[in-house]
């Protein structure tokens, strides 16, 4: 009996590359459709043969983690909006996928039996949130009819049995403090209603409209709207909605005084919030895609001509900041001589844009002692006096502008900058002012972050309390980066798993080095461990960090690196056992996630990258069969081509026929060439006389790709696999079973029946 209840206990109850994914999600793509993160899941949990419960509960954990560490402000909230708002809807998808729904219920159960046990984890959580964290949670998957009543019931006894054990909060001091998980799920009805609001004519009643944008900002509100959009799928048309209104405001015709102040705060504020979504969830989210023919908005031209980004170099010279000079000088009057900014029939986006110009003349004049500091002041007063987008403009192009000052000349662009970022106190500002100024200084800072790091300048921005960049600035300064990226490994591979911080490190390495400089050092990494747990653990955290651009990774991983390995003889060493199982474990499960998710579309966070030229893939690989690649060239050194099939009949078939070519896959496609091309190395190394490492690298490869395919799923990675391979592999004893070689032809064509019935009868 005892016995019995003993070997129940499941022998591997972490896995970290679901850990691992579920906070690089959230961490980073909050805003990223669920289907390709439901598809990575459950390749993973194919690939790693994990139990439902187990899996459930890997990614709960992993919520809870990421919520726990969460820096305080907008991230805290991302964190609770995706935990409950976006995961309860990615296990309502897995729930498709695992087709008795009575199981997957009981599944979702047995998990948060599991999460119970782990009370200091609860405990933290509740702590965190100032709430009862799993009574959200449990009536949550309740409404999303991924757990019964029942359960629920029960599940929500046992906890309350455990809190009363908890560590006791101090009331006092939270007692006033709203919980986020309550406020993020109230948010999300919110959000429909205000996207409602917004299709409404606005012209019929703007001031209505105002009232409900002014609620929007105050407090945390419009980082709760935002984070619920982003986790529901509806922050794309939250953001479309505002660009129509921002573009509905930037002229207006006979107006008076009180219409024209109304429509200077709906384009500010839309602009505004506009900037904050940019710089919090990325301006792709509000670029629209490019119907040809359409005028595109004001501030879609503005975003991606005048907005500095990380990683955005702009040119301050460039045309977009030289508008009309007659608009630039009665700007510049107006500035200047004006005791307050005009707001009737006033074109805004004419001013926005004519706003860096007017800079420069008065930066100019300052320079040349023409104005003194006291109208300098007057001129910065009216320009964030009435409408704080103006000092955004005005800000963007100075950042422009500093970076090409030498050191000497930059002191009166910074000083114009820390005169723009400070409030306007005065009587006489429009309406919800103290609101726009935080948002416009949060916007201010994260535009003005890099300028003023390279220039070692200090400015005060008012602040709101919060750290408004807390992945910002994350590596050690002075530190060559190989050793950053040796450090960060060698602590995640100690710890077993990788947390939000070290996934931003990880993820500004990969843009500071490049993928090829990741990936290899990473991989040098790998193959010096030789404690067999220790590579697993390893195999299991790269190919989470690889997630960070999957596609780019197994391009390099495949085409560059292993090629390198396996035909350069001083290397083979490397590839022994237990670290050479280890790479090709992570070399096929990298092949297989992309090349089953390169038919759909890189996650948002990807596309910000470099891609390199498919060009070079098809130079590196040439298929044309006149001039062999140069891989190929390498290979063919060995004089006898030993690679033809035995009997005469079969000399037509060229050494590297596969399915692939049958079913007429796209070749000018980078991944399809790298894989045909590693399937010709391995054929080659698998016909060759000579044996070592690398052609034990070569069984395990193969292994790893029988183990992870589903029986009989066609257009898999092995097709591109050349039919001689077959009778080679079946000489290998481990390989010569009729179930591998059912496993590794393709059957549906006539000439992969017959290489399978040819390796059969000959084993």
């Amino acid at each position: 009996m005892m016995l019995a209840v003993h070997s129940e206990q499941p022998n591997k109850t972490g896995f970290p590359t679901v850990h691992a994914l579920v906070l690089l999600e959230g961490t980073m793509n909050l805003t990223g459709e669920t289907q390709p993160l439901v598809e990575q899941l459950m390749m993973v949990k194919r690939m790693q043969h994990i139990p439902t419960p187990l899996f459930v509960l890997e990614i709960w954990k992993a919520c809870l983690v990421g919520l726990i560490e969460s820096p305080e402000g907008t991230e805290e909230l991302k964190w609770t909006a995706f935990t409950f708002l976006k995961i309860p809807q990615v296990l309502v998808k897995l729930k498709k996928y695992s087709h008795g729904d009575k199981d997957f219920t009981e599944d979702v159960n047995c998990a948060f039996e599991f999460l119970l046990k782990l009370t200091p984890l609860l405990d933290k959580a509740d702590q965190r949130c100032n709430c009862d964290f799993t009574d959200f949670l449990l009536q949550e998957c309740r409404k999303q009819g991924l757990l019964s009543e029942a359960s629920v019931n029960n599940l929500m006894t046992k906890r309350a049995a455990d809190r009363e054990h908890a560590p006791q909060q101090k009331s006092g001091e939270n007692a006033n403090i709203q919980p986020n998980p309550g406020l993020i799920l109230r948010a999300e009805p919110t959000v429909t209603n205000i996207l409602k609001t917004m299709d409404a004519d606005h012209s019929k009643s703007p001031e209505g409209l105002l009232g409900v944008l002014g609620h929007m900002l105050s407090g945390k509100s419009l980082d709760l709207l935002l984070a619920a959009a982003a986790a529901t799928g509806k922050l794309k048309s939250f953001a479309r909605k505002f660009i129509n209104l921002n573009e509905f405001t930037t002229h207006g015709s006979e107006e008076s005084t009180k219409s024209a102040s109304v429509r200077a705060l709906l384009f500010d504020i839309s602009f505004l919030m506009l900037c904050h979504v940019a710089q919090t969830y990325g301006s792709e989210v509000i670029l629209s895609e490019s119907s040809t023919g359409a005028e595109v908005p004001f501030f879609e031209t503005w975003i991606q001509t005048c907005m500095p980004e990380e990683g955005k170099i702009l040119n301050p010279d460039h045309p977009c900041f030289r508008p009309d000079s007659t608009k630039v000088e009665s700007l510049v009057a107006l500035l200047n001589n004006s005791s307050e900014m005009k707001l009737v029939q006033m074109n805004w986006h004419e001013a926005c844009l004519s706003i860096s110009a007017a800079i420069l003349e008065i930066l100019n004049a300052w320079e040349n002692g023409v104005l003194a500091f006291e109208s300098i002041q007057k001129i910065t007063d009216n320009i964030k006096g009435k409408v704080c987008s103006l000092a955004v403009c005005a800000v963007a192009w100075l950042v422009a502008h500093v970076r090409m000052l030498g050191l000497d000349e930059r002191e009166k662009s910074l000083q114009m900058i820390r005169q723009l970022a400070g409030p306007l106190y005065s009587e006489n500002t429009l309406q919800f002012y103290n609101e726009r100024v935080v948002i416009m200084s949060s916007i201010l800072e994260h535009m003005c972050a890099d300028v003023l790091q390279q220039t070692a300048t200090q400015i005060k921005f008012p602040s709101t309390g919060m750290d408004t960049m807390p992945y910002w600035n994350l590596l050690p300064p002075k530190r060559p980066i190989k050793e950053v990226l040796t450090d960060i490994f060698a602590k995640v591979l100690e710890k077993g798993w990788v947390d939000s911080r070290s996934i931003h490190i990880f993820d500004t390495l990969l843009h500071m080095g490049g993928v090829y400089w990741f990936c290899n050092n990473l991989i040098k990494e790998l193959l010096k461990e030789t404690r067999k747990e220790h590579t697993l653990r390893a195999v299991e955290l790269l190919y989470s960090i690889f997630y960070l651009d999957m596609q780019q990774v197994t391009l390099v991983l495949l085409g560059h690196i292993l090629p390198g390995l396996l035909t350069d003889s001083s290397k083979w060493h490397s590839l022994m056992d237990p670290p050479g199982t280890a790479l090709a474990k992570l070399a096929v499960w990298c092949a297989l996630s992309s090349y089953s998710s390169h038919k759909g579309q890189a996650s948002s966070h990807q596309k910000k990258r470099h891609r390199e030229d498919i060009e070079d893939y098809i130079s590196l690989f040439p298929l044309d069969d006149m001039q062999p690649s140069k891989l190929m060239r390498l290979l063919s050194s060995n004089e006898e081509d030993a690679n033809i099939l035995s009997s005469p009949a079969d000399r037509s078939m060229s050494s590297s026929l596969s399915a692939s070519q049958l079913h007429t896959v796209n070749m000018r496609d980078p991944l399809n060439r790298v894989l045909a091309n590693l399937f010709l190395l391995i054929s080659s190394i698998l016909g060759s006389r000579t044996a070592g490492p690398h052609t034990q690298f070569v069984q395990w490869f193969m292994e790893e790709c029988v183990d992870c395919l589903e029986q009989g799923s066609r257009g898999s990675i092995l097709q591109f696999m050349p039919f001689t391979t077959v009778s080679e592999l079946v000489k290998v004893s481990a390989m010569s079973s009729p179930k591998v070689v059912l496993a590794i032809t393709d059957l549906s064509l006539p000439l992969g029946r017959q290489v399978a019935a040819k390796a059969i009868a000959a084993l």
